[in-house]
């Protein structure tokens, strides 16, 4: 191993450390948003990985959920609430995608959302 090679990595290693709460909710949104885009304009093709995107949407949601149903939650209830709905329907909607029902625009544009509401300096979850 390089010195060069052994500073890069003590570098990552310090710096996932010291990652804020909002910028790991914001890549962890991001991760699976752009997930659901990429299998979503595969077609029919790519269904068996937009099945996968999706359950790993739903699970990301599930937790989003759980947490502001949390009494000691420190969002504001009027937001815990619409993010407590944004949950239902994404779980709602998810499931009709997967019948060929519904689009997936509808769950890229809730995740967006959220993400553009933490980069601009929303409250975290």
């Amino acid at each position: 191993m390089t010195s060069h090679s052994s500073a890069q990595r003590a570098y990552s290693e310090t710096s996932a450390t010291t990652r804020t709460p909002r910028g790991l909710e914001y890549d962890t949104i991001s991760r699976i948003t752009n997930r659901l885009k990429v299998a979503a304009q595969k077609g029919k093709p790519g269904f068996a990985d937009l099945a996968q995107a999706i359950h790993e949407n739903r699970k990301l949601w599930i937790l989003i959920a759980t947490m502001v149903a949390d009494q000691n939650n420190a969002l504001p209830q009027d937001l815990r609430a619409r993010l407590f709905y944004l949950a239902e329907f994404t779980n709602l909607h998810s499931e009709q995608v997967l019948e060929g029902k519904a689009r997936v625009r509808p769950l890229l544009e809730v995740n967006t959302a959220i993400l553009r509401g933490l980069r601009d300096g929303g409250h975290t979850l």
